[in-house]
């Protein structure tokens, strides 16, 4: 619900004013009217008026429409010896049939707009309750804190302006009541609600519009709409320049062989076609050469790129339609937004994969505690621990008062459940009626955990904690400031003040973070077990407290309000604040929460590495719990010699630490390069052999040494020698990272050109996924392949058959069929191929991963390969033409006494090249439906019958004599062969 009007007025450029209510802007201040945009959001590419200009200027980009283009003006404006529509039709069908793949596609971009843009919503505007459609919500529609004050209220919002950090929110609140001092409340990223979130657990919500349409953070961080084109098609574009180059090498030929052949004595000018006097004073030999590159322009298979664009446009369908992509527990399939990328898929060099919620389950479980240097396992009976002392109960006190878990009273027809952003899993205690809510499920897990050893947390009330004891008595505590966790200080707090008046400082987080903050003796009783659980692959977290004083706690929540309430700085000033309360604290204990694996991880990891990815774990966790994974998850296998570069290794040697990484850095580069014998301590278990395989691990304290390193070292070399290891070793484990660092790792190879990964976060689905897509691309590359052998083949008979013409440019083929070979006698076999065909088996694919190697860096498309087929095509043109030369050699005459003309030749040799494309790519194919033959004996059908009706019927417009000449090249054809 959005109601109730507000006015604006900009203050400052970082910052924007709204005024709820009825309260106008104040006396002092000039009333500037809103600018800011409507709520409509634009994820589509054209709209109706720049559709045509903006889509036609996206394909004359593509080397072969911006040739045929050229190739199409020239016939229009220069005396070509074919017509304009050979090249203007395949050009238009071409233009045509991408225009409505990339409509229709853009299309469903716009209906998914509208299905937001037009949701209802109710707004009060002036007091009445009004439904309006989402877009038309402006950044002045609010709504206030209750319904029954919607009349009343009056506040203003200051906050930042918009800016795309989803986990950043900065404002304030100034609540005004008559006759009182306004009430100022911070507003924080916890209040902020962002465009296209899923309410759960309420039914309902009030908020203030303050950002709107494509100003709000999720339009931000649109990555923009320009037109993705995949390595594949760029490579595509050095050899048709090859094949360019031949069409001009055979238009100079053809133009400098006419000269030197008419510069003979009586071949200039026969008696039957003496030059005019203007074409004697006119220079036309550019308009030869012109005229030449007009007969030989269908080298260039401009009906390739729509059979791709149509490959990818349909074969996005079958990863739709695929019921191995469909996840039962969402009810969802495989969404494709755009097919442009589809083969890119089967390039994946690198896979960049967080470790929990990615290859664990995120789905916590407690499993034990150490308390003051004693153990204590879940599985342990409440009868072993009825001597709790102080201090454990303190521990357990400490769980259940430090988080942000909320408690959900089941209803008469709900489940009791706990829910975690939107995940549901029973209680593993029936008995208890309530739920818990929580943003991480660590912290729902400790909750349980603190349950199960006597502890409960019965809920948050008015800013009152309250949990049960072991004696069944109720605890109350005064929620006085919640120190929020964030990943870079990575710790939480809490303030609480008991019922007895003592205030208490209690926080959590990772040992890294605070043990420096507690007293050196108490670390040494917990670090052992603290190690030896994150060895064991469990999440640890130690609990510490501390009794603040109330001049300790005066100054700490002062210094808590100014920062809250600050627009500029306020992280900085917050952070300033929690360093210095969250110090000279005691340790209590530390925990251990299991994090299970996701169902075959190993199996997809094995399947990943065997296919030659690799793989890069960048998680925030302590190196032990995440090397404990990597081996769970078979990343890391036991023979792979573990390279770690740690603040640990760094220490060693006694000398600084930037001197020592660059030293560490080189010997590591050199021993993955040249697989040399490692005279440099680092973690090395065992010799080097050139066949041994390496993984590394780098943690985050050594990654910001190399990725932000002092004025004057040099920082890209630093990052060259780092990116240098992670491409030679088969697994990199990143671990102890800030998100910041997680997106700097990603964006590394903007340092090594040549360092092309698909950079994705890796989501554990079927091994299906990788053989469906290796088919593809497999298909689609012996699709690249295709065109340009069989465009060569077409076109060098005519090019062979200037040497028997004087080079007179005349076609050796009727303009129909130059016209229709691209677009209809031979796309749509090899469209139905590139869909249908399966030459592996999904199930030999599955048991043998390696085969992905064979197609890994465009293999199919290296200069080999293309070679290889370009040799192909030009024997088969020479044969083609030769070989019904040959038959021509007998001079046999028609019926009337004439003899058979070039027309009669170049349909022959049109025909053979037909049915040899056509038969050769039948023979290619290894999976047969009823489609395939269709398209395939179909259009070899059409192609007879398209011949007899445009030999048969159409000529005899023209001609009367002409009826039966295709009739009688198909019995010399046949006699001939015979």
């Amino acid at each position: 619900n959005f109601c109730s009007r507000m006015y604006l007025c900009e203050k400052r450029v970082d910052s924007r004013t709204i005024y709820v209510g009825h309260r106008p802007c104040p006396a002092t201040e000039a009333f500037i009217p809103p600018k800011f945009c409507d709520n409509r959001i634009v994820s589509s590419k054209y709209t109706i008026w720049n559709f045509l200009p903006k889509n036609l200027f996206e394909q004359f980009r593509r080397i072969a429409n911006f040739y045929f283009l050229i190739i199409f003006l020239v016939q229009v404006i220069v005396d070509t010896p074919t017509s304009p529509v050979t090249s203007g039709l395949p050009l238009f069908f071409v233009i045509t049939v991408t225009a409505i793949k990339q409509g229709y596609e853009d299309w469903l971009r716009h209906k998914a707009d509208n299905e937001v843009n037009k949701y209802p919503v109710i707004v009060l505007e002036d007091g009445r309750s009004i439904r309006k459609e989402s877009e038309k919500i402006k950044t002045h529609y609010t709504v206030p804190d209750t319904e029954k004050d919607l009349q009343s209220l009056n506040a203003t919002i200051e906050c930042e302006q918009p800016q795309p950090d989803l986990y950043k929110f900065v404002g304030r609140m100034h609540i005004y009541k008559t006759d009182q001092e306004p009430a100022v409340r911070s507003l924080g990223p916890e209040n902020l609600l962002l465009k296209g979130a899923t309410l759960k657990n309420t039914k309902k919500i009030y908020g203030v519009a303050v950002y709107t349409g494509m100003e709000t953070k999720m339009a931000l961080n649109y990555q923009g709409k320009s037109q993705k084109r995949s390595a594949v098609e760029k490579s595509i574009n050095a050899f048709l320049l090859v094949y360019l180059c031949i069409l001009i090498s055979k238009a100079v030929v053809c133009t400098t062989l006419k000269y030197v052949w008419q510069s003979q004595d009586g071949q200039d000018e026969p008696w039957y076609n003496e030059k005019t006097q203007k074409e004697k004073d006119t220079y036309v030999m550019f308009t030869d050469f012109l005229s030449f590159m007009v007969l030989f322009n269908f080298i260039i298979p401009v009906s390739m790129y729509v059979t791709v664009e149509m490959q990818k446009f349909l074969g996005s369908f079958f990863i739709t339609w695929d019921k191995d992509f469909f996840d039962p527990e969402i009810q969802e399939g495989a969404l494709v937004n755009t097919s442009d990328l589809n083969e890119e898929l089967g390039q994946v060099e690198y896979v960049f994969t967080d470790k929990t919620g990615t290859l664990t389950q995120n789905n916590m479980e407690f499993i034990e505690c150490c308390i003051d240097g004693f153990q204590y396992r879940n599985s342990d009976s409440m009868s072993e621990l009825d001597g709790f002392c102080d201090k454990e109960e303190l521990f357990l006190r400490a769980l259940c008062l430090c988080h942000t878990v909320q408690v959900k009273e089941a209803g008469p027809d709900e489940i009791d459940s706990d829910q975690v952003d939107g995940l549901v899993s029973e209680l593993s205690q029936p008995d208890e009626q309530r739920g818990f809510i929580a943003s991480s499920p660590d912290e729902v897990a400790l909750v349980k955990g603190a349950m199960k050893h006597g502890f409960t947390f019965l809920g948050l009330e008015n800013k009152s904690m309250k949990i049960r004891n072991r004696q069944n008595n109720v605890e109350l505590y005064d929620l006085l400031h919640v120190l929020n966790f964030d990943p870079v200080r990575r710790r939480m707090s809490v303030i609480v003040r008991s019922k007895s008046g003592e205030t208490l400082l209690f926080c959590k987080g990772a040992d890294s973070s605070i043990f420096p903050r507690v007293r050196q003796e108490e670390v040494d009783r917990i670090r052992m077990h603290v190690e030896r659980n994150a060895t064991e692959g469990y999440r640890t977290l130690c609990v510490a407290y501390k009794q603040l004083s109330p001049e300790e706690f005066a100054v700490a929540d002062a210094g808590l309000r100014d920062a809250r309430l600050a627009l500029q700085d306020r992280e900085e000033k917050l952070m300033a604040v929690y360093n210095q309360v969250e110090t000279s604290m005691s340790l209590i204990g530390a925990t251990a929460v299991e994090d299970r694996l996701q169902e075959e991880a190993a199996e997809t990891m094995e399947a990943l590495q065997g296919a030659g990815m690799k793989v890069w774990v960048l998680t925030g966790d302590k190196m032990e719990t995440a090397k404990s994974t990597c081996y769970a998850c078979r990343l890391f296998q036991r023979g792979t010699e573990l390279l770690e570069l740690t603040v640990r290794t760094l220490e060693d040697g006694g000398r600084k630490r930037e001197e020592r990484l660059h030293d560490l850095l080189c010997t590591v580069s050199d021993l993955t390069c040249h697989f040399e014998p490692w005279g440099v301590h680092l973690s090395l278990r065992s010799w080097s052999t050139a066949n041994q395989e390496y993984g590394f691990i780098i943690d985050g304290a050594t990654l910001s040494l190399v990725m932000n390193p002092s004025p004057d070292t040099n920082s890209s070399r630093y990052k060259s020698l780092f990116l240098q290891i992670c491409q030679n070793c088969t697994a990199v484990l990143c671990c102890r990272m800030a998100p910041l660092q997680k997106a700097q790792v990603r964006q590394l190879d903007v340092f090594k050109p040549h360092f092309t990964p698909i950079c994705i976060f890796y989501c554990l689905v079927s091994a299906v996924t990788d053989a469906l897509l290796m088919c593809m691309l497999l298909i689609l590359l012996f699709l690249y392949l295709y065109f340009g052998p069989q465009n060569l083949c077409f076109i060098l008979p005519q090019f062979l058959y200037q040497f028997f013409c004087g080079y007179s440019q005349q076609p050796l083929y009727d303009a129909a069929y130059l016209t229709m070979y691209n677009i209809c006698f031979t796309s749509m076999p090899i469209l139905a191929f590139s869909l249908l065909e399966q030459h592996i088996a999904i199930e030999y694919l599955l048991d043998n991963a390696t085969l992905y190697r064979e197609i890994a860096k465009n293999a199919m498309l290296k200069w080999g390969p293309f070679l290889y087929w370009t040799v192909l095509g030009i024997f088969q043109g020479l044969l083609f033409f030769f070989g019904v030369k040959y038959l021509f050699s007998n001079p046999a005459l028609q019926d009337n006494g004439q003899v058979f003309g070039n027309w009669s030749y170049g349909t022959i040799v049109f025909t053979v090249l037909v049915f040899t494309v056509t038969l050769k790519l039948a023979l290619d194919t290894r999976h047969w439906t009823w489609i395939n033959h269709f398209v395939i004996w179909g259009s070899l059908a059409f192609y007879v019958f398209f011949s007899f009706f445009w030999g048969g019927i159409i000529w005899t417009w023209h001609t009367a004599h002409t009826a039966i000449v295709y009739l009688n090249f198909l019995r010399y054809l046949f006699l001939g062969f015979c």
